[in-house]
């Protein structure tokens, strides 16, 4: 193992952070070639065949599978940035002290966005809040701004009854040191101890509780829960013309640092609602137009110069994780990092992960490739930037339009003066980014839907760095989507955000590669043409099927040399992906599920997004942002716990995943058949029944829905005709094509 760290001799500072580079990595380096040199050997048996196609038909198979092949193979190339040098990093906070006091520790602001009270409800944003406001960080330093686009007085009832709550829970946090913050999570877990203390404090949760989610069923706050004149005053804001399209902005400072104190007579952190200005006729960027409002609010206010984002439902769960990150942003020597990312990690995942939802690759495994490069990507949550790394590089600084915005900004007033208050108003207007370079040059950048993947590969092509910290206490954890469907929608939301930038003046395939070289630009490359797997896993899930039941072999027979070829390559990649996958602590059956739901994303989520994209490069569409639901009945998580997939919603991301079954488990059958006739030979179609039945295995929960079950997660009768339709119309289209030669 190689270790760098950033102290090199007795007279230099204490030691904030180590890291290591793995030590297999020497071994991806000789497969990479390996494999490589078997990537070209089979664009060789292409070539061939493509040049002794005795018919248009048989030219266009194999110029099909070359094609497909291609595709693969560039997504192959893009994974060997992320095992070139993949590093794990080690931070002593216990040295912290001896580089920076506690009072000279940077302010902290804390972004939290939630966009709809009945899709993400408030009190698990409440939990998120409570947990970071008790951080183990000075008090008086902690800034808390909630970003509610969907303009809801629940989201700020909920908020009102929390920083009451907060004056009780945070002191209790310090005194009993705590690690679980969230007091959702500590009163349901085993580490908390019936006291008469917490007895109450669990009394008084379960009473917020009660009050708040009465008010998000009734879609109202009852008038005896405003007690006070200054609360009227707030609700006062919703009139009959207040929508959530169509709305004045609305700041509520909920608790001010050196006014309110908690019940032990210490001061809180600052706790403001804000609800961005919205208007039909203004374009309001999603999720990164919120975040920038939050950036200008925020500079007006306290202008801290360390920001951390946060996902609603990403609770944090390591009272020290801010003193984790300063031991690279407090490091002089590490001026460059725009950002500390932590891995987002989820709970409530059943015991095989059915859906993939951990997404181990995204959060965990790829991160540890590109910190050992030039910094990882940003996504979306766990973030802790350098507030500087908004306005332009490291040795390109750009000024915003008011010099209250700039980070060098000092926000000496109390947040709660008409001066600030209307300052704040003003930039978080509709018309205030128009005409400037707020969502271009300056803030989270506009351009993609999935603007945290954006964000980050711009700041790094801008010269900023980043590093990616996996502690051994989970940092965050967060809730990700346990139905099916909401699955599937999330990647596609997410690969059409990706194949904008893929297709856009940025691509990370040249301009990425231009401003931070082949490796980083082939990483960023692996997410930004993730939809394009959805060309290599259809043709695979169709193509050798249908050619199978028209009596032709496109591949080579077992007594080929070739056919080892293929062999190699399918066993090799997918024996160094379980590996990797293995080696940070997942199981093989967690491995399998998760490249199951692969090959679904491939020919559903990646699919659907490729033709949205395309339909909206031509104008003949457009698409928006859709909100996770994280509410989940009991009926859907009674399946989800039992590890049984559901099918009980009509979407049409089901519809190429049913025809690939019913198209695979003909092709197979029919294949066996002749076989045993002895109308075919085993050795000139075994790969084709081998993709026919490695297909039906990991098809195996739609026979289950489709055959098997009769509950409410039964596949729908109008998804299995118009699959079984489409199945058969593509079936007659290959016998019109000719495949029979």
């Amino acid at each position: 193992m190689t270790t760098t760290t950033s102290s090199s001799t007795s007279s230099s500072p204490p030691l904030l952070h180590t890291y290591k580079v793995l030590r297999h990595t020497p071994l991806n380096r000789i497969f990479a070639v390996v494999y490589t040199t078997a990537i070209l050997s089979l664009f060789v048996h292409h070539f061939i065949n493509l040049l002794h196609s005795s018919n248009r038909t048989t030219f266009l198979l194999h110029f099909t599978l070359l094609f497909s092949d291609v595709i693969l193979s560039f997504m192959w190339a893009t994974t060997q940035a992320f095992r070139w040098r993949p590093i794990h990093r080690t931070v002593y906070t216990e040295n912290l002290t001896q580089v920076i006091s506690s009072r000279d520790y940077p302010k902290l602001d804390v972004f939290i966005c939630t966009a709809d009270p009945y899709k993400e409800p408030p009190m698990g944003v409440v939990n998120t809040a409570l947990s970071v406001m008790a951080y183990d960080y000075p008090p008086d330093k902690i800034s808390v701004y909630i970003s509610d686009d969907g303009g809801s007085e629940l989201t700020l009832f909920a908020f009102m009854e929390a920083a009451k709550f907060a004056a009780h829970w945070l002191p209790f946090c310090k005194k009993k040191s705590i690690e679980d913050r969230s007091p959702a999570v500590y009163f349901s877990s085993g580490h908390y101890t019936p006291t008469t203390h917490s007895e109450e404090l669990k009394m008084m949760y379960d009473t917020m509780k009660m009050k708040v989610e009465s008010a998000v069923e009734r879609g109202s706050v009852a008038d005896e829960y405003i007690k006070t004149d200054e609360q009227r005053e707030a609700f006062n804001e919703w009139t009959a013309e207040f929508t959530r399209q169509n709305h004045p902005t609305v700041i509520q400072v909920l608790l001010e640092n050196g006014k309110d104190t908690d019940i032990t007579g210490l001061e809180m952190p600052n706790l403001v609602y804000v609800s961005r200005q919205k208007s039909k006729a203004s374009h309001h960027h999603f999720k990164a137009g919120a975040l920038n409002v939050l950036l200008r609010i925020s500079a007006t206010m306290t202008n801290a110069p360390v920001i951390l984002t946060l996902d609603c439902d990403m609770y944090a769960n390591d009272p020290s994780t801010p003193l984790q990150s300063l031991c690279f942003l407090a490091d002089s020597k590490m001026s460059k990092y725009a950002y500390v990312q932590f891995p987002q990690r989820f709970h409530g995942i059943n015991k095989n992960d059915i859906y993939g939802g951990e997404n181990k690759r995204l959060y965990q495994i790829n991160p540890v490739g590109m910190d050992g490069l030039a910094g990882t990507s940003y996504v979306g949550s766990g973030a802790f930037f350098r507030r500087r790394a908004f306005f332009g590089g490291p040795s390109s600084y750009v000024s915003a339009e008011k010099p209250e915005l700039n980070p060098d900004y000092v926000a000496d007033k109390v947040i709660h003066s008409e001066v600030v208050l209307k300052m704040a108003h003003s930039v978080a207007g509709c018309e205030f980014e128009n005409g400037s370079k707020w969502g271009h040059k300056i803030g989270f950048r506009y351009g993609s839907l999935v603007e945290d993947y954006f964000t980050g590969y711009q700041l790094n092509c801008e010269g900023w760095d980043s590093v990616f910290y996996h502690p051994d206490r989970a940092a965050f954890w967060g809730d990700t989507p346990i139905s099916f469907d909401g699955s599937l929608s999330q990647n596609k939301r997410w690969s059409v955000g990706t194949l904008e930038v893929a297709f856009s003046k940025y691509s990370p395939i040249i301009f990425g590669t231009k401003a931070r070289g082949i490796l980083m630009g082939l990483a960023y490359s692996h997410y930004a043409f993730w939809g394009t797997w959805c060309i290599p896993i259809t043709v695979y899930a169709f193509v050798p099927q249908l050619a199978l039941l028209n009596g032709v072999s496109p591949f080579p027979k077992v007594s080929d040399p070739w056919f080892y070829l293929y062999v190699f390559l399918i066993l090799g990649s997918y024996m160094q992906d379980c590996l990797d996958f293995m080696s940070i602590g997942g199981t093989f059956q967690r491995w399998w599920n998760d490249q199951r739901m692969w090959l679904v994303r491939g020919i559903s989520s990646y699919l659907f997004a490729s033709i949205d994209f395309l339909a909206e490069s031509f104008g003949v569409s457009s698409f928006g942002f859709n909100i996770t639901s994280k509410v989940v009945d009991d009926e859907q998580n009674k399946h989800y716990e039992q590890g049984v997939f559901e099918f009980g919603v009509a979407s049409p991301l089901f519809v190429p995943l049913t025809m690939t079954s019913i198209i695979s488990f003909v092709a197979f059958s029919v294949g066996m058949t002749r076989v045993i006739l002895g109308n075919a030979k085993m050795e000139e179609v075994l790969i084709q029944l081998v993709l026919s039945g490695f297909w039906m295995v990991n098809c195996w929960p739609v026979y289950e829905a489709m055959l098997l079950r009769s509950d409410r997660g039964r596949m729908s009768l109008k998804t299995t005709i118009m699959s079984s339709i489409l199945a058969f119309a593509l079936y007659s289209v290959s016998c019109c094509l000719s495949f029979r030669i």
